[in-house]
């Protein structure tokens, strides 16, 4: 289940490969904290 605020299992984390949270606008990395947010261009 996911929660409101973060789902796990997302798109891995480039430098890591560890699967990213994603919260509001940022993709968060457990090890290396917010590896993008919504003014990136990465799709």
């Amino acid at each position: 289940m996911s929660d409101a605020t973060a789902d796990d299992g997302g798109r891995p984390c480039p430098v890591c490969e560890t699967p990213m949270y994603h919260r509001h606008c940022k993709y968060v990395c457990p090890a290396h904290g917010v590896v993008y947010d919504c003014s990136d261009t990465f799709y």
